[in-house]
């Protein structure tokens, strides 16, 4: 094959290679290049190239490669001017630096921006032989696709620093205080014009710095100022074909973005006139003082074809100033805050470069003397951070003019405007209704006002023990704070706010009152005709008094359900109260034991309904029968029995279909409903209702004690009325006494624990005292005197019954008949009477077996307790005694 035709090949298969790397996705800009030292000087003053947005004609630029002393790659250093895409510029706008020779390391190469330049490239191509000319005629050949690589690699490098600024301030705060992204990651946004997704702030905070950082191609925002600075854009056909290849699907992350399409765009252009000799990449350009870092997206190859690096100047055209504006014009800050910033947005390279240079707050102070402080963007503070500690003793007004300053690259810049004041005593407020209801034991939030709040250093909360607690504040709107107070530890009473302003002597006072947590009032029922009331709502144990149109109501007992507290108000005029019609509403006013007073609308319901009770009577068991306990009071319920009872209606004058009559126990942890719909009440006529309760059915086996009743009318509920005394009763199956009267009988049975005491007298002066929970199945008990054994019951000790059981006599023992042979003895010799010791082997106390009883207690014993003893049949066989004292 002829050789100059596979060279045409080569070259062919390297030029399709380089247009499809272009196509493909852009690779990321990680790959260190070298780095260029550049300076400009104009009128006699340099600046670093950092500090410099744009170039002007006359401009001499002194630029050096910093390459390794031992850099074996030998690089041409390559500085061209552009004039526009359509005007090829001469072989005079090109100058070149040997980079391997003493003289252009040590010095680097000086030139002057000649008149009707535009654009400035720096190419560092590997020293092949024709290097120059081939580069010099690449340019003057397509001078289009240089003039837009320049424009697409300074938009780059604009909007990739504004990125840098935001990533490093992210993950500097991620690694020092991650707690600290809520509040920053928003101000960072503002300044530096970048996209913060608010839901990365919603997460925990170690998880907001990775969220922040996520799609960094699409977090750059469109910035009207960085775009100037590069919008030098010409006419031609390169230059079309370059914009339209922008809004290609290859470019999806649009104009703007972190490595912004132009990075494609100059992979497209750098691609259509590649050769088998060179090829061409784009380095974008970090600028640091006087020095550009050139960071690379694809590896220098020394090999054909050969890899030119390509970096961009700033454009050479007039000065495109930053529109920076306050954040609020309106605000008031104050001149001697300590850390002054002043809020601005609309020019993030303010944040992100050092184009911005030698800012200062330019003050009036009294009398017209301008006073300067230094000024430095910061855009984690989303401001220019002022330095106020030179102010010292300098004369202020209370109303200070101040304005930045300072120069945008050589030219000198004039900022927004603000309005200053210094601390002064004014009037401070708290938000009128917030003074008196402030609640300790939680975190109050009040606002406190005042002419300017910009001077607040820091609030103390004094609270009624004389202690300081720090106040959180943050600021509303001009002359509004939202103060959130400390009371969760503190007591009530009177406080006091401290407010200490920059600049300013001792804090003022401002004075409140905290109060403990007041009752919420959910309303007042009272019907017609009665005398009292029920407030319920929450904390009614600090209410005083009611008061309703002039009726006072007086607290009585309290009581909570369901976290709701009932308290009941009695009127002090009961004749007054009883005489409010149904239907009279009126706003209530309730007074509280600190002297607050709240209030609430109450309306006179109807009057509520209300029966007699007639009559009542019990239907006893089979069980309660075989009890053998004789009830001695009528009003006395067995818990198995059925209870069957009428009332007469007083209110209203008939029963309605839909009345019904509630049972429940006092503490009301037992209740039921008799309706006609569950039959429990029959109608015998309009006026006249009987009722039948099953309290085993209705409360089960653990209700007991007083019942009541009361009427309920279309959820209106009448009062409470005596009905009852629910009992449970034990059953007595057998008492066995011995024949000697000395001697304790013994008692069998079941639930014996029901009973709360025996004796053989109704007055219970020798009674035996059942224990509480007793398990056993038989108990000993005094010897009846009269034949007959009176029970008091636990469920209610304060009725004294009869148990109906025949005494059953036991033959003596012979230890019994030993014993009474002896006590006749000693009584015929006159000796003191006494009671016998049992013999060890014998055990009075065993009544498991029909042997010989314990003695039954003496005359001078008022009571005994019992110990638990088993049933004689197959159950524990414990032992029971009586236990008395002499």
């Amino acid at each position: 094959m002829d050789p100059r035709f596979r060279l045409l090949i080569l070259a062919t298969l390297a030029v399709f290679s380089s247009v499809a790397a272009a196509l493909a996705d852009p690779a990321p800009f990680d790959l260190s290049g070298p780095t260029l030292e550049v300076n400009v000087a104009r009128d006699g003053q340099t600046l670093p190239i950092s500090e410099v947005p744009n170039l002007a004609p006359g401009d001499r630029l002194t630029i050096k490669a910093d390459l390794p002393a031992t850099q074996s790659a030998r690089y041409l250093l390559v500085v061209a001017f552009l004039r526009g895409s359509t005007n090829p510029p001469p072989s005079s706008w090109f100058s070149r630096c040997d980079t391997w020779t003493r003289r252009c390391a040590a010095q680097g190469l000086t030139v002057r921006v000649p008149p009707d330049a535009q654009q400035v490239m720096v190419f560092l191509a590997p020293k092949t032989g024709g290097d120059y000319r081939t580069l010099v005629g690449a340019v003057r050949g397509q001078p289009g696709s240089f003039v837009r690589a320049s424009q697409d690699l300074n938009q780059a490098t604009l909007d990739r620093s504004r990125l840098e600024s935001y990533l490093a301030s992210i993950r500097a705060l991620n690694d020092s205080d991650p707690s600290k992204l809520k509040e920053v990651a928003p101000l960072l946004g503002r300044s530096l014009s970048i996209q913060v997704d608010q839901k990365c702030l919603q997460k925990i905070p170690e998880l907001q710095a990775p969220c922040l950082m996520q799609g960094q191609d699409s977090l750059i925002l469109n910035d009207g100022h960085s775009t100037s600075i590069v919008e030098e854009l010409t006419s031609g056909p390169t230059s079309d074909l370059a914009m339209e290849a922008s809004y290609t699907p290859e470019l999806r992350y649009g104009y703007y973005s972190p490595y912004v399409a132009s990075v494609l765009d100059i992979a497209r252009i750098m691609a259509s006139f590649a050769t088998a000799q060179y090829q061409y990449i784009p380095a974008l350009a970090s600028q640091q003082d006087d020095r550009l870092v050139l960071t690379l997206n694809a590896a220098p190859s020394f090999h054909n074809p050969k890899s030119v690096l390509v970096a961009a100047l700033p454009a050479v055209e007039r000065p495109q100033l930053p529109p920076l504006h306050a954040v609020d014009p309106k605000e008031i800050y104050c001149a001697r805050k300590s850390s002054l910033v002043l809020p601005v947005e609309g020019a993030p390279l303010v944040f992100s470069t050092r184009y911005a240079h030698d800012m200062k707050l330019m003050l009036t102070g009294s009398g017209g003397r301008a006073i300067e402080l230094a000024a430095k963007a910061d855009a984690e503070q989303g401001g220019f951070v002022v330095d106020t500690g030179h102010l010292g003793a300098a004369s202020l007004g209370d109303t200070i003019h101040g304005s930045l300053a300072g120069y945008w690259g050589f030219e000198k810049y004039s900022g927004p405007d603000f309005q200053l004041m210094n601390a002064h005593t004014q009037t401070w407020e708290l938000d009128p209704g917030q003074g008196g209801a402030l609640i300790v034991g939680r975190q109050d939030t009040v606002h406190l006002r005042a002419a300017s709040i910009s001077c607040v250093d820091s609030i103390m909360l004094k609270d009624p023990a004389g202690k300081q607690l720090k106040v959180q504040w943050k600021t509303v709107k001009p002359g509004d704070m939202e103060l959130d107070l400390p009371l969760k530890q503190v007591q009530p009473g009177s406080m006091m706010l401290l407010v200490k302003q920059y600049g300013a002597g001792a804090p003022q006072p401002v004075p409140l009152e905290a109060f403990s947590e007041a009752g919420h009032l959910d309303g007042f029922t009272i019907y017609a005709g009665d005398s009292q009331g029920v407030l319920k709502g929450s904390r009614l144990d600090e209410v005083a008094s009611l008061d309703w149109a002039g009726i006072e109501f007086l607290p009585g007992a309290l009581s909570t359900s369901l976290a709701t507290d009932e308290l009941s108000m009695a009127a002090k005029d009961p004749k007054a109260a009883a005489a409010l019609m149904p239907g009279a509403g009126t706003n209530v006013k309730v007074t509280l034991k600190d002297g607050r007073v709240l209030r609430l609308e109450s309306i006179v319901g109807a009057p509520r309904p209300s029966v007699v009770l007639i009559g009542k009577s019990v239907e006893p068991s089979g069980s309660s029968s075989g009890s053998n306990i004789e009830l001695a009071d009528q009003d006395e319920v067995p818990q198995d029995a059925v209870l069957t009872f009428s009332v007469r209606t007083q209110s209203p004058s008939t029963f309605g279909r839909e009345e019904q009559i509630e049972v429940a126990t006092a503490d009301e942890s037992f209740s039921t409903v008799l309706s006609l719909a569950n039959r429990g009440i029959t109608l015998e006529s309009s006026r006249v209702a009987v009722a039948t309760l099953d309290p085993d059915k209705a409360f089960g086996a653990s209700a007991f004690g007083p019942l009541k009743f009361r009427v309920v009318a279309n959820t209106v509920t009448g009062a409470w009325q005596p009905l009852a005394t629910l009992v449970r009763l034990p059953q007595l199956k057998a008492l066995k006494c011995p024949a000697t009267p000395e001697l304790a009988c013994k008692l069998s049975g079941s639930d014996l624990f029901l009973v709360d005491a025996l004796s053989a007298d109704p007055k219970f002066q020798h009674a035996v005292e059942v224990p509480d929970g007793f398990p056993g199945y038989a108990l000993p008990v005094p010897h009846p005197t009269d034949g007959q054994l009176y029970v008091r019951l636990r469920d209610d000790p304060s009725v004294v019954n009869l148990a109906a059981l025949g005494v059953q006599q036991l033959p003596p023992s012979p230890a019994e008949s030993a014993r009474a042979a002896v006590r006749h003895a000693a009584a015929q010799s006159d000796e003191s009477q006494s009671f016998d010791i049992p013999a060890p082997s014998e055990n009075p106390a065993d009544l498991s077996s029909d042997g010989p009883p314990a003695p039954a207690p003496s005359a001078s014993d008022k009571s005994a307790q019992v110990a638990p003893q088993s049933e004689p049949s197959g159950r524990s066989s414990g032992q029971s005694g009586l236990a008395h004292s002499n």
